[in-house]
């Protein structure tokens, strides 16, 4: 799964442990998203989605080749 993950913490000013609290997961977890090593749950992504006001869609998404 890709992530625009990083580029929205940049663009709104946030680390990945300001990201990590806001989002209740760990900072770990951030970095895993970022690196495309974890796919989050629907409630990670629905929170994350809500911190940067974006839709889930434009946050993460599949190329073709992975469907």
């Amino acid at each position: 799964m890709k992530t625009r993950l990083k580029e929205l913490r940049a663009r709104d000013g946030l680390n990945q442990t300001e990201l990590a609290k806001l989002a209740k997961i760990s900072r770990q977890t951030v970095s895993l998203i970022e690196r495309e090593e974890f796919v989050p749950s629907l409630l990670i992504a629905v929170r994350i989605a809500k911190i940067f006001d974006e839709s889930i869609e434009n946050i993460f998404f599949f190329e073709e080749d992975e469907l």
